[in-house]
């Protein structure tokens, strides 16, 4: 059994270094990630498995606070003693208990691993604290690779930082956003580490193998997820019967459960893709996720964010128009709300009689009427689920604003494929059964093997064009030799 490669991740307080881990090994409730300084105070360990195999043990260190005052009590020691060995003597004293605790944890960690990850904080002004720091480091005669974090934020000190690690002889730097990770950052980290860890190169290069078959694993299953919405949503048909439909107040509640039955469709899909991706909703109290409270559960289907899917089904074409809105959302004194965009598209339809779904309920020659759901409704379902999991894509475990899917890097490949995707899933139209039936009795529920083939031949639509609009439209992170 290979043992692990021990990894310590050290530098300046609050740089990130929780949140790095956090990133990488996407672990969402490891340490504490918050704003106030010298949030961790013990070194902990948490490991990346690759096969069920711990491959990488990184240990998360407090944060150096006081690196000048260490340097000059340093100064008296033997100076004939190699820096190690000045370390060392330093850690046997009484010093390493007391002012120099927390410092004193971070070398002595230093000394028990293979190589350490220096985060860096490159928001911060290059002062000469820093200097002291990066030679305490260097004194404990373990390879250090510099993790430039929050490079993509506008107050960027990227240059003056990779001037002054140069100058100390580390050379090799990578740029990892843990807030909004390049892709590919992942990779660029471990292939680097491999230059200066020469003798685990094969090991590091399995550990990239392998986030590289992760990565696309959580990817398809992202677009199957997906897929098995779209279905499940285009397969839900209730039919009700002409004298209950004609009761206003029975209409309400019939439409008003059809709304309800599939935002929970949605619903569950999103809370699934922020599981695959790491996150948890609930996560608020925990500081590094605020922006997942409420965000998908208040405002899913916003009028907004029909706008914001911007297609009209058809040809395909981009006319930044709505989709499956309808233009007066009160109707015969009930309202159907205004911020319910998925309640408006559906209710509209059904109680003003006009659209696609208005039409077929008034041609039905038989005494019933079948509510379903509009592809406009479908379309902006896919749309949104899409763009949610391209944000989480380039989402790291530091980032703090809200999750934004209005706005994906790759404009309008996420719509696109929306709707050629809601074209694909006719056939669902016709297999009412083929709705899932929900938590409660989901284990009752068995998919027909012609719903799942159809589900399976949506999900790898979506996948080929989410790994089109990646490769064509994201940043990538970048290793440098200054």
């Amino acid at each position: 059994m290979t043992t692990p490669i021990r990894i310590a991740v050290v530098g300046h307080t609050n740089a990130g270094k929780t949140s790095l881990l956090r990133t990488l090994t996407r672990r969402v409730n490891f340490g504490e990630v918050s704003q106030r300084p010298g949030t961790t105070r013990h070194v902990e360990s948490v490991d990346l498995d690759v096969n069920g195999e711990a491959a990488v043990r990184f240990f998360d260190t407090p944060g150096l606070e006081d690196a000048v005052a260490l340097r000059e009590h340093l100064a008296g020691f033997d100076a004939q003693a190699t820096p190690p060995e000045r370390i060392r003597q330093f850690l046997q004293g009484p010093e390493a208990h007391g002012v120099f605790e927390q410092e004193a944890k971070v070398l002595r960690t230093m000394l028990d691993i293979d190589a350490a990850f220096l985060v860096i904080d490159v928001r911060e002004p290059v002062l000469p604290k820093f200097r002291d720091e990066i030679e305490l480091l260097n004194s404990c005669a373990r390879p250090v690779l510099p993790v430039l974090n929050f490079v993509r934020d506008a107050a960027s000190r990227e240059p003056a930082w990779k001037e002054l690690l140069s100058a100390y002889g580390l050379h090799v730097q990578v740029r990892f956003d843990a807030a909004a990770p390049f892709v590919g950052a992942e990779q660029d980290l471990y292939n680097d580490l491999a230059t200066l860890l020469r003798d685990r190169r094969d090991q590091l290069h399995g550990v990239v193998d392998a986030l590289q078959a992760e990565a696309g694993q959580r990817r398809q299953s992202a677009c199957a997820r997906i897929a098995a919405l779209l279905v499940d949503a285009a397969a839900v048909r209730r039919t009700v019967p002409a004298t209950e439909f004609a009761d206003a107040t029975r209409r309400q509640a019939l439409v008003a459960a059809l709304q309800k039955a599939v935002f929970d469709k949605a619903q569950r899909c999103t809370d699934d893709l922020l599981a695959l991706y790491g996150f948890r909703q609930g996560d608020a109290d925990e500081a590094p996720l605020p922006m997942i409270e409420g965000r998908w559960t208040l405002d899913f289907f916003s009028p907004e964010a029909m706008k914001d899917a911007g297609l009209r089904l058809g040809k395909g074409a981009v006319i930044g128009a709505t989709v499956g809105m309808v233009a007066d959302l009160a109707v015969a004194g009930i309202s159907l709300g205004a911020g319910a965009a998925l309640g408006g598209a559906i209710g509209g339809a059904v109680s003003q009689g006009w659209g696609p779904l208005g039409r077929k309920i008034a041609n039905k020659l038989r005494d019933v009427h079948e509510l379903t759901v509009e592809d406009g409704v479908l379309f902006a379902l896919v749309a949104w689920q899409l763009k949610l999991a391209q944000a989480l894509e380039q989402r790291g475990h530091a980032a703090t604003q809200r999750i934004s899917a209005e706005k994906p890097e790759n404009g309008d490949a996420p719509t696109r494929a929306a709707a050629a995707a809601v074209r694909a899933a006719q056939p669902a139209r016709n297999h009412p059964d083929w709705e899932s039936t929900g938590v409660a009795t989901r284990s009752f529920w068995r998919p027909s093997p012609q719903r799942e083939a159809l589900v399976a031949e949506l999900g790898h639509q979506l996948q080929r064009a989410f790994d089109n609009s990646t490769s064509n439209g994201s940043g990538s992170g970048s290793s440098e030799s200054a």
